[in-house]
C-alpha cells in the first residue's frame, strides 16, 4: 500500500479514536450523579440552551442594505420558480419539478450566514431556491431545468440533481432522506481536513421519519461532526399532514435522544432564520457538535408540478399567503424603513426581466450531445 494511503488511513483512525474517546469521556461525565439541581447541571437545560439563546434575540439586526439584499434574493427565487412552473406546463421541463414558492426565507436566511465555498450545503430535490440563494446564475439553473448542455450539470441532472463544487453545493438528491447521511460525510470531511467548515444538511418533515436520519444523528453526535441539520417543515411532506404522519410534530425535539440541541424557528421570517442560523453555526464551528433546526414554513404549490394538492383547501393556502408570506412581510418592513414603493416595484421589474432572460437563454441553448451519455459515469481518479 502506498505511503500516502497509509498516512491518510492512520490519520482517519486517529481522528475516529479521538472522537470516540471524547464521546466516552462525555458519557462518563453525564453518568455521574448530579450534585446540584441548578439549571446549569441539568441535561435538559443543556439541550435547550440554543433555543433559550434564540428566544433572547429572535431576529437578526440587519442594516437596510442587508435586508434589501435578502428581499431581492427571495423575490428572485419566487419569480424564477413561477417561470419554471410555466415552462413545465409548456412541456419545456420534463420529469419531476418541485417548486420552492413560499419557502424562500429558509434558504436565503440560512445561506446568508454561511461562508460560501468553505461551508458545504446538501439538500433534497426541491433545490432550485438553494442554488439561487447562493447567487448562482439563474441562466445555468434554468438551462439545467430544461435539459440543456449549458446547464450546471450539463442537462443531465434536471430539476432534482444540481451540483456546484465551486460553491460547495452538493445537490439535489432524489431519494427521500438520503442526503442526510451524505451530509454527515461532508461534515466528517470538514473535520478530517480541519478546514473549519460546517455542513448544512436540509431535509423535509417527510424525510424526518426516515430511519437513516436517526442513524446519522447518532453518528454525528458520537463523533462531534460540524453539521447543522435543517428540517424544512412545510407541513405536508409529499401530501400528508404532519399531524397524520408524525407522532412527534415538534421536529426540533427529534435530536434529544442523541444529545443534539434543537431550535424551533419561524421559517417565514428571513431575519429570524438568519439570527437562528448565526447561533447554530457558531455553536457548531466552536466544536460543540451538531445542531438540529426546525424551520416552520409552507409551500404554496403541490409537492411537485403533478400534485393537485387536494389534501388542503384553497382557503388555507390563501390564509397563509395573506398573513405569513415571507416576501410580502419583508416588503412591508422595508417600506417602514423608508424604502420607496417605486424602488421596490423597479426591483421586481428588473428581476422579472432577469428571469425572462434566463428562460430565453435556456430555450435557445442546445441539448447535450449524445457523447455526454458516457461522461461523469466513473470517477477518473481518486
Amino acid at each position: 500500500m502506498p505511503c500516502a494511503v497509509l498516512r491518510r488511513a492512520r490519520r482517519r483512525n486517529d481522528l475516529l479514536a479521538k472522537a470516540a474517546s471524547k464521546s466516552a469521556a462525555s458519557s462518563k461525565k453525564n453518568a455521574e450523579p448530579a450534585v446540584t439541581d441548578s439549571a446549569a447541571s441539568d441535561d435538559n437545560f443543556a439541550l435547550r440552551s440554543l433555543q433559550d439563546e434564540h428566544a433572547r434575540q429572535k431576529r437578526f439586526d440587519a442594516s437596510t442594505e442587508e435586508f434589501l439584499e435578502f428581499y431581492q434574493k427571495m423575490l428572485l427565487i419566487r419569480r424564477f420558480e413561477e417561470r419554471a412552473g410555466q415552462l413545465y406546463g409548456l412541456g419545456l421541463i420534463g420529469g419531476f419539478c418541485h417548486l420552492y414558492i413560499g419557502q424562500e426565507a429558509v434558504a436565503v436566511g440560512i445561506q446568508s450566514a454561511l461562508d460560501e465555498g468553505k461551508d458545504s450545503v446538501i439538500t433534497g430535490y426541491r433545490d432550485h431556491g438553494h442554488m439561487l440563494a447562493y447567487g448562482i446564475d439563474p441562466k445555468i439553473i434554468m438551462a439545467e431545468l430544461t435539459g440543456r448542455q449549458a446547464g450546471i450539470s450539463h442537462g443531465k441532472g434536471g430539476s432534482m440533481h444540481m451540483f456546484s463544487t465551486d460553491h460547495a453545493f452538493y445537490g439535489g438528491h432524489g431519494i427521500v432522506g438520503a442526503q442526510v447521511p451524505l451530509g454527515a460525510g461532508l461534515a466528517f470531511a470538514h473535520k478530517y481536513r480541519e478546514d473549519g467548515g460546517v455542513c448544512v444538511a436540509y431535509f423535509g418533515d417527510g424525510a424526518a421519519n426516515q430511519g437513516q436520519v436517526y442513524e446519522t444523528f447518532n453518528m454525528a453526535s458520537l463523533w462531534g461532526l460540524p453539521i447543522v441539520f435543517v428540517i424544512e417543515n412545510n407541513q405536508y411532506a409529499m401530501g400528508t399532514s404532519v399531524k397524520r404522519s408524525s407522532a412527534e410534530t415538534h421536529f426540533y425535539r427529534r435530536g434529544t435522544a442523541f444529545r443534539i440541541p434543537g431550535m424551533q424557528v419561524d421559517g417565514m421570517d428571513v431575519l429570524e432564520v438568519r439570527q437562528a442560523t448565526e447561533i447554530a453555526v457558531k455553536h457548531v464551528r466552536e466544536g460543540n457538535g451538531p445542531v438540529l433546526m426546525e424551520l416552520s414554513t409552507y409551500r404554496y404549490r403541490g409537492h411537485s408540478m403533478s400534485d393537485p394538492a387536494k389534501y388542503r383547501t384553497r382557503e388555507e393556502v390563501d390564509g397563509v399567503r395573506q398573513t405569513r408570506d415571507p416576501i410580502e412581510h419583508a416588503k412591508a418592513e422595508l417600506i417602514e424603513r423608508g424604502i420607496a414603493e417605486d424602488k421596490l416595484k423597479q426591483i421586481d421589474a428588473d428581476i422579472r426581466a432577469r428571469v425572462t432572460e434566463a428562460a430565453d437563454f435556456a430555450e435557445n441553448s442546445p441539448e447535450p450531445a449524445p457523447s455526454e451519455l458516457y461522461t461523469d459515469v466513473l470517477v477518473g481518479s481518486y
